[in-house]
């Protein structure tokens, strides 16, 4: 059973990194991509945009625009043209616009295959076919993340797991976030061997940042089961006494946060279950009664 484990293990790694490697690549893509629309905004007079980890609307456009007049620049060749035999077309009308798009290009197919390949170890897992497969809103991307940053092995509770991707509540009562009040202190060893303590965050930020960011605006686009646990969720706050009265944009945090919670619920049983571990009740409905889960 050791080895099992630890095979287990390598094998979830090797995962993480896939995983890790193809959203490195995607960062890169989209930095790149905005630095080219940036720039293509200069020359055509406009003031360039300021975001790096995503494209807008108005900047796909102008990738849209530029990747058709690559193709038509680089028609007919089998390699990319020298200097001395390009020639310019549409808005890119210099040679070292052209090596920045094709650069860009590369990125792009770079970051299809590796999503790709990820899939495909992804789908091979037990728990795709058992579980997320069939949940609206989370594709294959998705479950590597999940599949690669959660050892449920370590999650006894689901409560475990909903502090390990930053879903808990702290001591002020607040969702757990980067603030002050909710960094705990631990002991590290520095490079001199020495031991020290320093502040740090409970929770997994990258598995956070694509539960709620990602996972949650999918399932509320995908509009399947979870939509409908965000809306009823989203609707007893604004009839909450205290909760009716903050904005639209705190209520719609707290309603994603509480969706993915539930989803997490879900996962947790179902994942459980699978891997032959105990499943164990959320507390509220363990000890409190309260069925229909903790209020976010």
């Amino acid at each position: 059973m050791a080895v099992a484990t630890k095979m287990e293990e390598v094998q979830r790694q090797n995962l993480r990194a896939i995983v890790r490697g193809a959203y490195d690549i995607q960062k890169l893509r989209i930095q790149m991509g905005n630095r080219i629309v940036g720039n293509f905004k200069v020359k055509m007079g406009q003031e360039p945009g300021k975001k790096e980890d995503e494209i807008d609307a108005e900047g796909k456009m102008i990738l849209s625009e530029i990747r058709r007049d690559f193709a038509k620049i680089t028609d007919g060749f089998t390699k990319m043209p020298t200097a001395r035999k390009f020639k310019g077309q549409g808005v890119i009308s210099e040679y070292t616009e052209l090596v920045l798009v094709a650069e860009y290009i590369e990125l792009k197919r770079s970051e299809e295959g590796h999503f790709k390949r990820m899939g495909k170890v992804v789908e091979a897992h037990p728990l795709w076919g058992a579980f997320l497969r069939d949940v609206k809103g989370c594709g294959a991307a998705m479950a590597g993340v999940i599949l690669s940053e959660i050892d449920i092995t370590k999650a006894r509770y689901v409560s475990s797991l909903w502090k390990y991707a930053g879903l808990d509540v702290g001591t002020d009562g607040k969702g757990r976030s980067r603030r002050e009040e909710h960094l705990t202190e631990y002991e590290y060893v520095s490079k001199e061997g020495e031991i020290k303590k320093r502040k740090g965050i409970t929770f997994n930020p990258f598995l956070k940042t694509k539960l709620v960011g990602v996972l949650g605006p999918c399932f509320l686009k995908a509009g399947g089961p979870y939509s409908e646990v965000y809306r009823d969720y989203k609707h007893r706050l604004e009839g909450h006494a205290e909760y009716g009265e903050e904005s639209k944009g705190h209520r719609h945090a707290m309603a994603t946060r509480y969706m993915v919670k539930m989803f997490l619920k879900d996962l947790y049983v179902a994942w459980r279950a699978l891997e032959g571990l105990p499943v164990h009740a959320p507390y509220q409905e363990a000890k409190l009664g309260h069925v229909h889960g903790e209020a976010a």
